[in-house]
Protein backbone atom coordinates (compact mmCIF):
# COMPACT_ATOMS: atom_id res chain seq x y z
CA UNK A 1 0.00 0.00 0.00
CA UNK A 2 2.65 2.72 1.21
CA UNK A 3 4.03 1.99 -2.60
CA UNK A 4 1.25 2.78 -4.49
CA UNK A 5 1.53 6.29 -2.63
CA UNK A 6 4.63 6.49 -3.58
CA UNK A 7 4.31 5.81 -6.93
CA UNK A 8 0.84 8.17 -6.94
CA UNK A 9 3.05 11.09 -5.34
CA UNK A 10 5.48 10.36 -7.73
CA UNK A 11 3.01 10.42 -10.73
CA UNK A 12 1.22 13.32 -9.51
CA UNK A 13 4.94 15.23 -9.15
CA UNK A 14 5.89 14.33 -13.14
CA UNK A 15 2.16 16.09 -13.42
CA UNK A 16 2.92 18.63 -11.65
CA UNK A 17 6.62 19.20 -13.35
CA UNK A 18 5.21 19.12 -16.87
CA UNK A 19 2.23 21.23 -16.13
CA UNK A 20 4.36 23.73 -15.54
CA UNK A 21 6.98 23.26 -18.10
CA UNK A 22 3.71 23.72 -20.65
CA UNK A 23 3.29 27.13 -18.86
CA UNK A 24 6.58 27.89 -18.78
CA UNK A 25 6.74 27.50 -23.02
CA UNK A 26 3.32 27.93 -24.14
CA UNK A 27 2.72 24.31 -24.99
CA UNK A 28 -1.02 24.05 -24.17
CA UNK A 29 -0.77 20.33 -24.88
CA UNK A 30 2.26 19.32 -22.17
CA UNK A 31 0.37 21.90 -19.79
CA UNK A 32 -2.85 19.19 -20.10
CA UNK A 33 -1.24 16.49 -19.98
CA UNK A 34 0.11 17.47 -16.92
CA UNK A 35 -3.09 18.73 -15.51
CA UNK A 36 -4.37 15.17 -16.66
CA UNK A 37 -1.55 13.06 -14.77
CA UNK A 38 -1.74 14.71 -11.90
CA UNK A 39 -5.27 14.08 -11.80
CA UNK A 40 -5.30 10.73 -12.38
CA UNK A 41 -2.33 10.19 -9.98
CA UNK A 42 -4.73 12.00 -7.02
CA UNK A 43 -7.56 9.43 -8.02
CA UNK A 44 -5.44 6.44 -7.60
CA UNK A 45 -4.21 7.36 -4.79
CA UNK A 46 -7.66 7.83 -3.37
CA UNK A 47 -8.80 4.81 -4.19
CA UNK A 48 -5.87 2.59 -2.70
CA UNK A 49 -6.09 4.59 0.70
CA UNK A 50 -7.37 1.62 2.64
CA UNK A 51 -10.22 3.33 3.47
CA UNK A 52 -13.18 0.76 3.94
CA UNK A 53 -15.29 -0.02 0.99
CA UNK A 54 -18.37 2.78 0.98
CA UNK A 55 -21.60 1.81 2.35
CA UNK A 56 -19.41 -0.47 4.79
CA UNK A 57 -20.57 0.06 8.38
CA UNK A 58 -16.81 2.27 8.67
CA UNK A 59 -17.54 3.78 5.49
CA UNK A 60 -19.97 6.33 6.44
CA UNK A 61 -22.82 4.76 4.58
CA UNK A 62 -25.64 3.12 4.77
CA UNK A 63 -25.00 -0.61 6.11
CA UNK A 64 -25.88 -3.80 4.09
CA UNK A 65 -27.69 -6.72 5.31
Amino acid sequence: MAEDRSAASAEQLKGSIKEALGKLTGDAAIEAEGRRQKREARNAEAEGDGDPEPGGPEGGGPTRD
